[in-house]
């Protein structure tokens, strides 16, 4: 059976509260089994990569540069896209769903492209937009879609 592959999105210049909810949420994402998959830089993805690897998971990082050596130190394997920004359509692509966890609009844009895609997005302090459901906290958000992921 497929691990499931489960994206934690967000800024790279976090508020203090959303790295402690991205940690939490990769944590708990490896704590269910899955690979955890994000941008591999700062902020919310090295917070979920860091909480994802106490977990005893697997980290994914889709890097915008040439370079793998730019991931964060938590990311087990860099993919270095040299695509810029446009590496979060891989990003989407790559993750059957999405923990968003505030952002700006690097965010956005995978947020749109994710539902587009139609693929289930859990959001804690991110954007309002249909689809995406509205969660107070990182456990929450992982239950959402792993549930989501399951059909239920």
């Amino acid at each position: 059976m497929k691990r499931k592959i489960i994206a934690v999105i967000g800024g790279n210049n976090a508020a203090k509260k959303h790295i402690e909810a991205a940690y939490k949420a990769g944590n708990e994402i490896a704590r269910r089994g899955a690979v955890l998959v994000c941008g591999g830089l700062s902020g919310v993805m090295e917070a979920s990569c860091r909480g994802a690897k106490k977990g005893g998971g697997i980290t994914i990082g889709i890097l915008p540069s040439k370079n793998g050596k730019t991931a964060n130190k938590y990311v087990d394997i860099p993919v270095a896209t040299g695509m810029g920004e446009a590496r979060n359509v891989v990003i989407v692509n790559t993750a059957d769903a999405f923990v968003a966890i505030d952002g700006k609009e690097g965010t956005l844009s995978e947020l749109a492209f994710a539902l587009k895609a139609g693929k289930p997005v859990a959001g804690i302090d991110t954007y309002d937009i249909p689809g995406i459901m509205k969660c107070a906290g990182p456990e929450e958000a992982v239950e959402k879609v792993f549930l989501k992921l399951e059909g239920a």
